[in-house]
């Protein structure tokens, strides 16, 4: 299987399955005498992690990051970094009865057709549990970029049809947190939650997106043709388990605009050449313009239901699937410290790659 790594300069490798052993992560890049906050690596975990609330899947992990190396004095010595995660709480029993089985909307048939065998428990790699890896390591990317001035904040902005504003300059940040669903507006959170509660009643599921901005990034990221920064941000979020969709800046909504009316005028301020307006979201040409970069990552509705399916088994017979076990009703607040995650790791081999670093 190919596809498991992720960067050039700053370049992860995950590996490990949802009900093996372990699931883990290889950082190579980190430049040296970078400081090492492992408290600042488990709360990030900790963001993550299942059973975290009533909304979410109630999976037991403490998803504890072991390092096994790369850290020296709590700090990194620029040989690879390797993380652990050990699972705790698989209950493989929970998968036994879809073994010869293709869940809808599941990576269960092209996995089973592409490599001749899959391993039925959780989905193993297809499990978004592997996101863990990707939280640990964009966890030390945030430590990296931190010392650059640069900040990843994301929030979820949608479930269903309860939406916020998509000016997210008019939202106090440090709600996010205060809310289960991670929604700054916590009268739309409320909201959010109440319909959450209701679907997973329902045995069903629900989508949402995540919006994410970016401050203090300087001008100059990103290469001008197949390396442009959104590029990369896009494929980062689009490698995110149940994300169909990305968009930055003024995305779908730019089609109705004028050009009159979308080009961002540029100007001055304290000294600094600024645009009027933030319609490119941070970004032209591919490359960073020093505004606050913007985007949003839209989430399907988790594809396990607790619901009877028809489908076929791996003999082409007509079977019926239900879901079993624990399962997200509504992915997107656990998917937000992953965003984060994956646009630290774009950020930080985009900031490595224009420019020789000693941290």
């Amino acid at each position: 299987m190919a596809g498991n790594s992720f960067g050039q300069l700053f370049k992860i490798t995950t590996f490990g399955e949802s009900h093996g052993k372990a699931i883990g992560v290889i950082i190579d890049g980190c430049p040296a005498g970078l400081e090492i906050d492992e408290t600042f690596i488990q709360r990030e975990l900790a963001r993550r992690r299942p059973g975290q609330s009533a909304i979410v899947t109630q999976r037991k992990e403490g998803d504890k990051a072991q390092i096994l190396s790369g850290i020296f004095e709590g700090k990194s010595t620029g040989t690879p970094i390797s993380m652990v995660i050990y699972n705790q709480d698989q209950r493989s029993k929970d998968y036994s009865h879809i073994a010869d089985k293709f869940r809808p909307s599941h990576a269960d048939f092209t996995y089973q057709k592409k490599y001749g065998l899959r391993d039925y428990r959780g989905g193993g790699r297809s499990s978004a549990r592997e996101t863990a890896a990707r939280v640990a390591a964009g966890a030390i990317a945030k430590l990296l970029l931190k010392k650059q001035g640069i900040s990843i904040t994301g929030f979820v902005s949608q479930v269903g049809k309860i939406s916020v504003s998509s000016d997210y300059r008019k939202f106090d940040f440090s709600n996010i947190e205060k809310t289960a669903v991670r929604c700054p507006d916590l009268k739309a959170a409320e909201q959010m939650i109440d319909l959450i509660k209701k679907i997973k009643k329902q045995g069903d599921t629900i989508g949402g997106i995540v919006s994410a901005v970016v401050k203090g990034c300087p001008v100059g990221l990103g290469e001008p043709v197949f390396d442009k920064l959104h590029a990369d941000l896009g494929k980062a979020m689009l490698s995110i388990n149940a994300c169909k969709g990305f968009e930055y800046g003024s995305g779908f909504d730019s089609v109705i605009m004028k050009g009159s009316e979308h080009n961002d005028i540029f100007g001055k301020k304290d000294g600094v050449t600024i645009t009027k307006s933030n319609f490119s979201g941070g970004i032209q040409g591919g490359i960073s313009n020093g505004m606050d970069i913007f985007f949003r990552a839209a989430f399907k509705p988790v594809a396990t239901i607790i619901r009877k399916q028809d489908s076929i088994n791996e003999a082409g017979d007509d079977v019926i699937v239900e879901g079993k076990g624990r399962h997200d009703p509504c992915v997107v607040p656990r998917a937000v410290p992953i965003v984060e995650a994956m646009a630290a790791l774009v950020l930080a081999d985009f900031y490595l790659r224009n420019r020789n670093v000693k941290v």
